[in-house]
């Protein structure tokens, strides 16, 4: 166990706390999880090591409780699929398929064997599998780059804003000849290619420009013939304004899905063609924005019983459905943030956590309720007197309506303040837009509020969680309704006494990236702000990203170049004048979703204005860091730009 002081706290300014939880603390015994699986009695999960650069393993337990690394060195599991990735690999019968990053193509790896190529070197990239048991063949979303060097011409298809873009399709892949054939095709995106259990139907989503996942799919249901092609193709839910996400299959081969057709995203069942039915009506989300694929809700327990996570008021729960009665039963659990849940053989597989557990992966007996945490993300044992517990608060703001946020308090044990002194508050604005934050164990949360820093943690108007409605807040309010929560979030803290409003910063990641530019060029309530991989200049954004995110804006702000003035008008680096505080940039050279240039624009503008800056660049990384050294240089590098712009001491 991580301990401290024994006998008395020492009397120091908020902000030089000296705090066991330090960035190499952080990066040596933390570790990512997702994308647990069950094969059999078997386990699988994904596990992200900043340690070894970042790479992406698959890691197994046996039925005989011994742990394994699947995946040997130098292969690193991760699609580039809409570049987020996610849905990487699959499991049937102890043979793994998993898309390897630097080549992006398959590879098969069969028990106690080396990985081979499945597929051919191409341009394609693969994410989200399906496997076809009777025609011995993956179905997949693919992603194809091959045209993409070729210039536009009048007759080109996919191209936005004068660039070509790859094209999304399904295909199937032989598993004996590696195979690549086109399935389905025309739509701009595709995901969660869905099999029935007797291999005769196939259900999928599809969505186009300019619409995102969580504005509007459609669900599709076709039948497979005996040579493979698809007949009978049946929309079965979705269109304008409605969300579809996770299709699947009972194990009697009825379809179900996730739908927020009423505000918010519940569980429906195709009753015939035509007709749909609703479990479950409940004012919480039993989904999820789709920014990367694999992501799962709900799983079958039987024909008659769905095991399911839902969120409410920012908060995870597990519960059994019942698909007759349509009644839900409520599973006490101590995990308050539950993803990629699975159900097979009487048992519950998730990541979970909450603000007191590392995530972890999690095993759940239906019968027994036993719980077992498989696998923490941190291993570490830290006295609870250094570990700040996350309040949600709902706070006013704009034109009446409130916003929700996790506020965390400074705790520290072995250090308080000055009487009278108020800390210093950061807010987080978290990336996305469309995405939500979670009272989860974060070590990276705990690092600021042990220096004896307040954090806020902002759910704005646009975030998820809280219904299709307070979602769709930030359309055409991007850079508005983010910005003023944020402030005013700030402002009720310091209204509550709880922190010193000359002492505020802003702190923020892509899209929060924008909000903490946007907020600091346009509003003085902060006095220092630092922005990774975030977006300076709108009208570059709209023609310089990748295909999956080249029409958000079309929502977010509004149609370009039509709106141009309005892009123009919300863009941070369009009003360095009125910009006035120091700020710190964090920037991947190497990212395709928010280019470097947009942090560089910044950056000479205000050193041209001679206000205080940092550029800290990382040649290896992409959008996002990933490698322990530039994880710890970013977190230590923020911090020492705060103690040095509110002249506190570090120790």
């Amino acid at each position: 166990m991580i301990k401290g002081n024994m006998t008395q706290t020492t009397i120091a300014n908020y902000g030089s706390w000296r705090s066991p939880i330090n960035s190499d603390l952080i990066v040596s015994n933390t570790i990512g999880l997702s994308a647990v699986k069950f094969d059999g009695n078997d386990i699988y999960w994904l596990e992200n090591r900043p340690s070894e650069g970042g790479r992406s393993v698959i890691v197994k337990l046996d039925d005989d409780g011994k742990t394994e690394d699947i995946t040997p060195k130098p292969f690193n599991v991760r699609s580039r699929v809409h570049e987020y990735g996610g849905g990487a690999f699959f499991i049937h019968e102890s043979i793994i398929y998993f898309t390897n990053y630097s080549d992006q193509r398959i590879y098969v790896q069969k028990k106690g064997e080396t990985p081979q190529p499945l597929t051919a070197e191409s341009s394609l990239r693969y994410a989200d599998f399906s496997f076809d048991k009777i025609r011995n063949r993956l179905i997949c979303v693919a992603e194809d780059h091959s045209n993409l060097n070729s210039p536009p011409t009048p007759n080109s298809e996919g191209v936005q804003n004068g660039k070509i873009e790859p094209e999304n399709k399904l295909v199937t892949i032989d598993l004996t000849t590696g195979e690549v054939k086109t399935l389905v095709n025309g739509a701009d995106f595709y995901s969660s290619p869905r099999i029935s259990p007797n291999n005769s139907q196939l259900a999928w989503l599809s969505w186009q420009h300019p619409h995102m996942p969580w504005d509007s799919t459609e669900l599709y249901l076709a039948d497979i013939q005996p040579d493979g092609s698809l007949t009978n193709v049946e929309l079965v839910a979705g269109g304008k304004n409605e969300s579809v996400c996770q299709p699947e299959f009972s194990p009697n081969g009825i379809l179900y899905f996730s739908c927020d057709r009423r505000n918010w995203w519940n569980i429906y069942r195709r009753e015939k063609k035509g007709e749909v039915i609703s479990l479950y009506a409940l004012d919480a989300e039993f989904g999820y924005p789709h920014w990367v694929f694999g992501e799962s809700v709900y799983g079958f327990a039987d024909e008659d019983n769905i095991i399911c996570t839902y969120t409410q008021d920012g908060i995870s729960h597990l519960a059994s459905l019942h698909t007759r009665n349509k009644s839900l039963t409520n599973l006490n659990i101590s995990f308050t943030n539950i993803a990629y849940l699975q159900v097979k053989n009487n048992n519950i597989l998730f990541t979970g956590g909450s603000p007191t557990q590392p995530l972890g992966v999690i095993k759940i007996n239906i019968a027994t309720g036993e719980t077992k945490i498989i696998k923490s993300s941190s291993d570490l044992d830290i006295d609870k007197g250094y570990l700040s517990q996350p309040l949600q608060i709902e706070f006013p703001t704009s034109n009446g309506k409130t916003a929700f946020a996790w506020y965390y308090p400074p705790q520290n044990k072995d250090f308080s303040a000055t009487e009278g002194e108020l800390p210093p508050l950061l807010v987080k604005s978290h990336g996305g837009p469309t995405a939500a934050t979670t009272a989860l164990y974060n070590l990276r949360i705990q690092y600021w509020t042990s220096r004896g820093f307040a954090l806020v943690d902002v759910n704005y108007g646009g975030s998820t969680g809280y219904g299709r409605e307070y979602r769709q807040r930030l359309n055409q309010n991007w850079g508005i309704v983010d910005v003023e929560d944020c402030i005013n979030v700030a402002k009720y803290l310091v209204k509550q006494g709880k922190v010193d409003e000359n002492k505020l910063a802003i702190s923020g990641g892509s899209a929060g990236g924008y909000t903490t530019l946007a907020a600091l060029t346009l509003y003085d309530t902060f006095k220092a702000g630092a922005s990774y991989y975030g977006v300076s200049d709108l009208e570059a954004l709209a023609q310089d990203t990748h295909k999956f995110e080249s029409r958000y804006l079309d929502n977010l702000i509004g149609k370009y170049p039509e709106e141009k003035a309005i892009y123009q008008n919300r863009s941070p680096i369009n009003h360095i004048d009125k910009l006035s505080c120091p700020v710190a940039f964090f920037q991947g050279l190497e990212d395709k979703i928010v280019p470097p240039n947009q942090a560089e624009m910044m950056v000479k503008a205000l050193d041209n204005k001679g206000i205080k800056t940092i550029y800290v660049t990382f040649p290896d990384e992409q959008h996002g860091f990933r490698k322990s050294e530039n994880i710890k240089r970013a977190l230590d590098g923020e911090f020492q730009f705060y103690a040095l712009i509110f002249n506190y001491e570090i120790g």
